[in-house]
């Protein structure tokens, strides 16, 4: 049974998550898709606008056979430790083909430098060199690419593409990487044609524009209930105020930077105003927005230093495509399978579990009873 991977946040899932998927099924008409998709918090440090059951019915509804959580840990990281999850979910689930979003939609240039960063020593040197000058990371690795390779990487799904590809090779995993040429440009907050960024979608929710053109039907009827990151900023803001010597425990918090914090939320009125006013040539602005979700969860260093691999396979839905494959694959899939935090004892579901209770305090429905008794999501009209 062929069976091709997606790796998502879909926050919100829109028109260009289901061409996604639509041309997965043209391209693979017989796969079994299985996605690997982060919760409620994401990779940028936003709230999730969907809780993730809502996004399960949706991913399920659209064509989608199984559905696994990306642990918070690895969901709200660095690229390369989002990948790091994502891939080694892949990869126990012994999935073929990963199929992504690519500006570039060549493959191929991607796996040549996916080698340079894990086995150039002079690319190395030249990253610690741009980062000492005290510019951020992605430019740094940007800068560095050009210098060995004549070619840099700018895009953000090329970026993202990179990332993965390069945990691929450094995992071993048997896993074919595939592009799917992105026609839109991902952090654009314009809304120019029927398939625009999910930025974009959250940007015109915020100032109450109307969206029904850019999202599926069925993200429609889930959208009456949405999460707004502003609604959690009294929550960052009193964690600083009152634990002022605990910060620098937090994830992502670097050296020096918690004094900055204190300093600039006096002035501050927005969670956006805080993070434009904290932001530096260093810190950039999706680094400081994943701080501050570590902030609110109180995700610190040394939990992250303790939940550094995969150990389990959380299935939050499924079709009957996707229990069959689940059934068929699980003698030879080496981590437990669960559907509950309950299920087996592990700090990473403790994570999940009180990340969960507090996405669950701005919101009108209550999450957190679902981490222990919700059984994975069966597909509609099967």
């Amino acid at each position: 049974m062929e069976t091709v991977g997606i790796i998502c946040e879909y926050n919100p899932f829109h028109n260009g998550h289901l061409y996604h998927i639509n041309e997965v099924k043209k391209r693979y008409p017989n796969a079994t898709i299985v996605l690997i998709m982060s919760g409620n918090f994401t990779q940028r440090g936003h709230i999730s606008i969907l809780n993730k059951w809502d996004k399960t019915k949706i991913a399920l509804y659209y064509g989608v056979d199984l559905v696994i959580e990306l642990p918070f840990v690895f969901a709200t990281q660095s690229a390369d430790i989002f990948a790091k999850g994502s891939i080694a979910l892949l990869k126990a689930l012994h999935v073929d083909k990963l199929v992504f979003g690519s500006e570039s939609d060549a493959v191929e240039n991607l796996i040549k430098l996916a080698n340079i960063q894990l086995y150039n020593t002079q690319y190395d040197i030249l990253v610690k060199q741009y980062l000492d000058t005290g510019i951020n990371y992605p430019s740094a690795m940007s800068k560095a690419l050009f210098d060995v390779t004549g070619k840099t990487i700018t895009a953000p799904n090329d970026l993202l593409g990179l990332s993965y590809v390069k945990e691929i090779i450094r995992q071993g995993a048997n896993i074919e990487a595939i592009t799917i040429e992105r026609t839109n440009q991902f952090h654009d907050i314009a809304l120019t044609s029927n398939i625009v960024s999910a930025s974009a979608i959250r940007n015109a929710l915020k100032e109450q524009k109307e969206i029904d053109q850019y999202i599926p039907e069925k993200t429609q009827e889930y959208l009456k209930t949405q999460a707004i990151h502003e609604d959690y900023f009294p929550l960052i803001q009193y964690k600083i105020i009152t634990e002022p010597n605990t910060l620098s425990q937090i994830q992502t918090v670097d050296e020096g930077l918690q004094t900055r914090l204190i300093e600039q939320l006096s002035d501050s009125y927005s969670l956006e105003d805080f993070i434009k006013r904290v932001k530096t040539k260093r810190y950039t602005y999706n680094k400081l927005m994943r701080m501050s979700c570590h902030l609110l969860c109180n995700f610190t260093k040394e939990e992250a230093k303790r939940n550094t691999e995969i150990r389990y396979i959380r299935v939050l839905g499924m079709s009957k495509l996707g229990q069959l494959y689940l059934n068929q694959q699980k003698k030879q899939i080496a981590l437990p399978i669960i559907t509950a935090c309950n299920q087996i004892k592990d700090e990473m579901l403790d994570i999940e579990y009180r990340t969960s209770c507090i996405y669950s305090m701005i919101q009108k429905q209550d999450t957190r009873k679902q981490e222990f008794s919700k059984k994975p999501i069966r597909k509609e009209n099967e």
